[in-house]
Order: C-alpha cells, then sequence, then structure tokens
C-alpha cells in the first residue's frame, strides 16, 4: 500500500493527559497567579470562576455543589466512596478496568458487607435493568479503557432511593448527562478538555448533601476525602477553598479551556465535536476490511476513547501473544511515523487501538489518521 502524504496537524490521540484545545500555546497560562497563595482574595476569586463556569459550560443545576478535589478524578471517587457508602446495599457496575477498581474498592478495602457486582466482557455494558436503585449504585458513564458508554439516563429512576455516583471522567464535557439522576459525577481535568492533570471536580445533588449531613461513616476518613465539618457540608470546598494546595498553573490552563468551550457555543458545541469524530470514525470502518469498534452495539459506541477491535481473519488466527505483538507493533508504527501517539488499547483491554475523539480533538485530524491506520496494519502483515 502507498504510504499517505497527508498527515493529521495535531498527532496527539492520548486518552489522558488528552490533546490541548486547538490554538493552545503556553501564553494562555500567562495570567495564572504564580507565586500567590490559593487562599489570597485573587487566589479564592480564581478558584471560584472556575467552578462557576464549570456551572454555566455544563449546565450543573444552582443547587448542586461543585468542588475542586485533589487526586484528579480517581481522587474525586475515592472521597464520594468513602464518604458516602455504607448505609445502604451498594449495586458495582463493571465492564472495563476502571469500574473494576471502583469494584475492588468497595469490597476489599471498604469492605463492605452487602454488595451485588453487576458485570459485563469488554465491549459490551451489563443488564442495566437488573440495577436496583433501592440501593446505591456505583458505576461509570463511559468506560475509558473499553469504548462502552451508557446510552443515556432513562434506565435510572427519578424517584430512586439510593444515590447514584457517576464516575463520568471520559463523558463529562462530550456527552449529556443527566443531572437529575446524578447524585454524584466526578470527573478531572486532563479529559475532554485537555486540561492539565492532578485536579478533580465532584458535583453533589441535595441528595448527596442530605447523606453526608446524615450519615457518619464508621472508617477513619483521612484528611483529604472529608467533606463536612461538625456534621455539615463544608461549604468552603465549594467556594474555592480546596482541601489541599492546588497548582494555579493547572487552575489557569482549566478556565482557558472553559473559555474556549464558552467561545465555539458551549456544550452542545462540544458534544458535536466528539460525536463528529466518531462519525469520522465509523465512516472509515464501514469501508474496512480489517478493524471494527470494540463496543458491540451502536447506542453504546464512546464518541470520546473510541476503541477499535482487529477483525482480520488472519490476526484473529494467532495465538493471544501473537495478537498482543501485533496490536503493539501497529500502535509502535504509527508513533514512529508521528501521525498518532499514545494510540495502543489499555493493558488490560483486548488487542487494538484506542483513538482519543474528544472536543479537543479536530475531525480533520481524524479522517487524517485513517489512511495511515491502513497503511500501517498493511506494513504490520508484510513484517509478520
Amino acid at each position: 500500500m502507498t504510504k499517505p502524504t497527508a498527515r493529521p496537524a495535531v498527532p496527539n490521540f492520548s486518552s489522558g493527559p488528552c490533546a490541548k484545545r486547538p490554538g493552545w500555546t503556553v501564553q494562555a497560562l500567562a495570567n495564572a497567579l504564580l507565586g500567590r497563595s490559593h487562599r489570597s482574595k485573587p487566589g479564592k476569586a480564581r478558584l471560584q470562576e472556575a467552578i462557576d463556569r464549570t456551572r454555566a459550560v455544563l449546565g450543573v443545576p444552582a443547587d448542586y455543589r461543585i468542588g475542586i478535589v485533589p487526586a484528579s478524578d480517581t481522587g474525586a471517587v475515592e472521597m464520594a466512596m468513602w464518604s458516602l457508602l455504607g448505609p445502604r446495599g451498594v449495586d458495582l457496575l463493571a465492564w472495563e478496568s476502571f469500574g473494576s477498581g471502583w469494584v475492588s474498592d468497595a469490597v476489599k478495602e471498604l469492605k463492605l458487607k452487602d454488595t451485588r457486582t453487576i458485570e459485563a466482557g469488554y465491549g459490551l455494558l451489563p443488564d442495566l435493568a437488573t440495577v436496583d436503585f433501592n440501593r446505591d449504585v456505583v458505576f461509570t458513564w463511559n468506560g475509558t479503557t473499553s469504548g462502552v458508554r451508557v446510552p443515556d439516563g432513562n434506565w435510572i429512576p427519578a424517584d430512586r432511593q439510593g444515590l447514584t455516583i457517576c464516575d463520568a471522567t471520559s463523558a463529562a464535557f462530550a456527552m449529556d448527562l443527566p443531572w437529575d439522576k446524578l447524585d454524584v459525577t466526578t470527573y478531572s481535568w486532563q479529559k475532554v478538555l485537555g486540561g492539565e492533570a492532578a485536579h478533580g471536580m465532584i458535583i453533589l445533588s441535595p441528595r448527596a448533601v442530605e447523606r453526608l449531613e446524615s450519615y457518619t461513616p464508621p472508617w477513619p476518613l483521612p484528611k483529604i476525602f472529608r467533606l463536612t465539618a461538625k456534621g455539615k457540608i463544608a461549604e468552603g470546598i465549594f467556594k474555592g477553598e480546596t482541601i489541599n494546595t492546588p497548582s494555579m498553573l493547572c487552575v489557569e490552563d482549566y478556565i482557558d479551556a472553559l473559555k474556549w468551550a464558552e467561545q465555539i457555543g458551549g456544550l452542545k458545541a462540544l458534544i458535536a465535536r466528539s460525536e463528529g469524530n466518531l462519525a469520522a470514525l465509523a465512516n472509515w470502518i464501514g469501508k474496512s476490511s480489517w478493524a471494527g469498534f470494540l463496543a458491540a452495539e451502536v447506542s453504546t459506541r464512546s464518541c470520546t476513547s473510541i476503541c477499535l477491535s482487529i477483525t482480520d481473519p488472519w490476526f484473529q488466527a494467532l495465538p493471544a501473544e501473537g495478537q498482543a505483538a501485533a496490536a503493539k507493533a501497529l500502535a509502535d508504527r504509527l508513533e514512529k511515523e508521528g501521525v498518532a501517539f499514545d494510540a495502543g488499547a489499555y493493558r488490560d483491554a483486548p488487542p487494538g487501538l484506542r483513538i482519543w475523539g474528544g472536543a479537543t480533538i479536530d475531525t480533520a485530524d481524524i479522517e487524517a489518521l485513517t489512511p495511515w491506520l491502513d497503511w500501517a496494519w498493511s506494513e504490520v502483515k508484510a513484517a509478520a
């Protein structure tokens, strides 16, 4: 096959940290409050600005609280689980590695006595109809390592008795999150808006706040997980008074990304960009003789962490170690050519590719990548 000539203008297809917004330069950080305390009046104002712009772009209801917390999305999910779980039984959903991680933490670390694990393999969703919403429910909206998302929030009842705790890190800003169905929502800056890592966001419904103020966990809570003080919600966390010291450089970068989101048309525009990237890859896959989507159902295919399987009969006939080697050679070939960095499947996922399609990716770069995918695969087979 002839080697393509056109290249993606930005070959950064990593699923985290993700590509910066189009046109980003380091000058976007020129006004960062470096050398200033985050507890100073300007520091608090900048953190509050990040919270306020988050609410505006995502359309978070006025009575929901938004906080900046330590340790990225992982810290935010752990904070929610350690602070809220225990008074009810818990249904834990898992269809990829991060969801499985929350299952492990609930069962092995918190040692909750009444848990149900509802699982599915890579490429599939578990049976959502089996979830019991009289219990608390922990789930990912979008499986970052499987490319499988829940299709909507219709499976979550409005009159649920338990809380829903949703890891939305690769969904927020790219998918329509129904706030009335979500009691705790978490994400990190490094995903759809391409911000710098290390900081997480936690969004609490009034029902989640009521649980925090009426329930005290039986285990010790590390300082960075504490959302209450003297039995009441720690309101300062949701007004820019972070639990630990944030990077004001990262804060500035997040605000820049939020401003960009506002300038291009807000959440609808962000979703449209991500869905456009999925559509571009779907158009190519429709013509491909060797690649397919890992997600089995069209309605569950992620528009951010787009996971591709290798369907070529030659590949399918290889032993497991041969498949892993061929998939790695494919990702390595793309990286060597400088057309797709960090595009290999997650280490726990089936061998294949994972192409980030979040809102900071231009569809033109996805379209420029697809001929390279075909060329690289032909090279891998020829070298075998």
